[in-house]
């Protein structure tokens, strides 16, 4: 079977895109070069810069996540959805979302993505918040599962890292639904 021009380009960009999320989830945004990118994709440097224009422009399409879903529940189910959550993001993240948490704090586009993307998850859940302060409780929810997940998957925590999920949400269940309750 012989692919078209078309489909050989978007293979390519796609093992390009993979290979800049692999790297940019272990080294960062500072660290990662095009020509590192470039060679663990099996391509030009220039190909690279071809596809995406520049660092920048390749950083935010590795790092783009797939929207949320669009309508969550009451706060039983909210909770129950935070730590299932939190599960996932304890099993480990995805490369895009260790690549934006790696570099969130050394590169403003990383910082923007990833304030965009947090106030995308507030909205949500401020939303399906019955309380006049619901955007507050929403970044504080968001916050604290944040919180969790760096100190479990980027520093390591010990304390953290060594706990089960379920004991997780045992404890956070609480701390989560007190934040729910008007």
């Amino acid at each position: 079977m012989t692919l078209s021009r078309a489909e050989r380009r978007q293979r390519t960009e796609q093992r390009i895109l993979q290979s800049a999320r692999t790297l940019f989830a272990e080294r960062g945004f500072e660290r990662t070069t095009i020509r590192a990118v470039a060679g663990a994709a099996g391509v030009d440097p220039a190909l690279v810069m071809q596809h995406f224009g520049s660092k920048d422009d390749l950083f935010r399409r590795a790092v783009q996540a797939p929207p949320p879903p669009e309508r969550l529940g009451g706060p039983e189910e909210l909770v129950e959805h935070l730590l299932d959550t939190l599960g996932l993001k304890m099993g480990g993240l995805s490369q895009q979302s260790l690549a934006m948490m790696r570099s969130m704090l050394t590169h403003p586009e990383a910082a923007e993505s990833a304030r965009a993307a947090l106030a995308a998850q507030i909205e949500r859940l401020a939303s399906a918040i019955d309380a006049p302060d619901a955007r507050l409780r929403a970044a504080l929810l968001t916050t604290i599962m944040l919180g969790v997940t760096v100190g479990h998957q980027l520093l390591d925590i010990e304390d953290l890292h060594d706990v089960p999920q379920q004991e997780l949400a045992r404890v956070l269940r609480p701390v989560l639904h007190s934040l729910l309750s008007a």
